[in-house]
């Protein structure tokens, strides 16, 4: 009989869902990725995808990876799933969905709902937040479907983030990870569990307890593949499916970052700075630190929400060579974009970009824009280009510098993942604007590693998530901080990069004012 030494992670990302499978080393043996559309529009603003189409992906990512790879299924011990964050689906009483899912992207909101009364509302008044809780109420996806469909809320059975949609087409049952719950749910990120009765969340919400899935601790058995499951995935009937975490969540602890010195930086379509706590600290005051994939534990994060985003809105609008030259040599036009600042110095010749193409809710406020000064007539689309690098790593370390003061202990190192970590030029910019040494992981596919270090742990192979993250994450190429580019590019941050946000403020809110725009 095969040993059951090899690993199963699903990580359905918003571009395409991958079957990867490790071995207990955090080796990769076998990688399958299916592509799908990421969202359709029906109104501008709007995100929405089939939730057939998630379970269509990794039904056929599975199943070619068993039969292309050759893999013996028999070795495979365990599973875990990963997803990206706060995407949602309503089912009824037959799971089946009612409508399409609403993505992490939907920028739809809901207003003109009554603000919550009682003392939980003077108190939000008395404290200046009441905006932030309209904020809340107006993001939150089952307020918009509550009053605009209502017919489908009636039918609601349960309201699950994709996480929970795709364990339950796995197992049968109606059970997520605690380190998968990121929305606009009435979730207690403190304490890691569903808010308690008296919350306030729960009056923002016309979410009932009995809606939501049955919470599981990371690296404990949510339950096992069904046989329908097995027959449209090919994955072994009766094996063990364990709680993993979110996409981001996955990446900081694939990534090798369980200490809080350590930051973990995702260079993807959101970038983010994310460290490991065992303490709950928020961030940012009211933003909360969201679930780890380790149990117990906490992620702090500051994001840049359009992130890696960025450079695909470069190739769009400015890179037309670069896209026909990948036509023709079959080199991705992102790989062309470094070839083409190969020549810009470091500071891009003082242009600097504040990349608020799409504002946050307290960092920045919801008036921000996206900024760009300091042009000149020596400036090209190559030196926009490594600006937009840059700004996105000026506002990664202000994010670093945040989660340093509410933390109290200083971040000594990097780990970067997510599709930038690709670009060497991207991290030598990222350690010399820094000035700290910065690495990337010894594989891209970090999600999939995590959430297959949450099932080692839950099977045993290691005994616990310390010696797991030890012998299954290594660091792979190293970038030390330049000197002379540090202060370069220590000047600028401190004197203008960090000024123009205050200085833009008033400007952002009269445009804002007079145009409608964001709303």
């Amino acid at each position: 009989m095969a040993e059951k030494d090899l690993l199963l992670s699903i990580d359905n990302g918003t571009q395409s869902l991958k079957a990867l499978v490790f071995d207990a080393g955090g080796n990769l043996i076998a990688r399958e990725q299916v592509l799908f559309t990421p969202y359709f529009s029906d109104q501008p603003g709007w995100a929405e995808q089939d939730p057939q189409v998630f379970w269509n992906a990794l039904c056929q990512a599975c199943q070619k990876i068993f039969t292309t790879h050759g893999i013996d299924k028999s070795r495979i011990a365990g599973v875990s799933l990963t997803t990206q964050r706060g995407t949602v689906v309503n089912v009824d009483k037959n799971g089946s969905p009612l409508r399409p899912a609403i993505l992490w992207l939907d920028q739809r909101k809901c207003y003109d709902l009554p603000p919550l009364g009682g003392l939980w509302g003077l108190l939000f008044r008395v404290t200046g937040l009441a905006g932030t809780l309209a904020y809340f109420q107006s993001e939150t996806e089952a307020n918009w479907i509550s009053k605009n469909q209502p017919e489908i809320w009636a039918q609601t059975h349960k309201f699950l983030l994709l996480s929970g949609y795709l364990n339950f087409r796995l197992t049968g049952e109606y059970k997520d990870s605690v380190g998968s719950q990121v929305g606009y749910l009435p979730f207690d990120y403190k304490r890691l569990r569903w808010a308690r009765a008296w919350n306030w969340k729960w009056r923002c919400v016309p979410v009932d307890p009995d809606q939501l899935p049955q919470l599981v601790t990371p690296g404990q058995i949510i339950g096992t593949v069904s046989r329908q499951a097995s027959r449209e995935t090919g994955i072994p009937a009766c094996l063990p499916v364990f709680a993993a975490a979110a996409d981001k969540a996955c990446e900081v602890i694939g990534s090798g970052s369980l200490d809080p010195s350590v930051g973990c930086l995702s260079y993807g379509t959101t970038a983010t700075i994310n460290v490991t706590h065992r303490r709950y600290i928020e961030p940012i005051p009211l933003l909360p630190a969201y679930p780890s994939a380790v149990p117990g534990s906490h992620t702090m994060e500051v994001q840049v929400f359009r992130g890696f985003w960025m450079v695909n809105w470069f190739k769009e609008e400015f890179g037309f060579p670069e896209q026909q030259a990948a036509e023709k040599t079959g080199v991705a036009a992102e790989d062309l974009f470094e070839h083409l600042i190969k020549d810009i110095p470091p500071g891009s010749m003082g242009l600097m970009l504040q990349p608020f193409w799409t504002p946050g809710i307290r960092t920045p406020g919801p008036e921000a824009k996206g900024a760009i000064i300091g042009f000149g007539d020596v400036h090209t689309r190559a030196h926009l280009y490594r600006s937009i690098l840059e700004g996105l790593a000026y506002a990664l370390r202000e994010g670093k510098e945040r989660i340093e003061r509410r933390s109290r202990t200083p971040i000594t190192s990097l780990r970067v993942s997510g599709g930038g970590s690709q670009s060497d030029l991207a991290l030598q910019l990222t350690a010399d604007i820094f000035g700290l040494p910065t690495a990337r992981p010894h594989l891209y596919e970090t999600s999939g590693l995590g959430a297959a270090i949450d099932t080692a742990v839950g099977l045993g192979i290691h005994s616990d998530f310390e010696t797991a993250v030890g012998a299954m994450t290594r660091s792979g190429e190293r970038f030390e901080p330049d000197p002379s580019n540090h202060r370069l590019y220590d000047e600028l941050y401190q004197k203008v990069y960090k000024r123009m946000y205050r200085r833009l403020r008033p400007l952002y809110k009269k445009i804002r004012e007079i145009t409608g725009y964001p709303e």
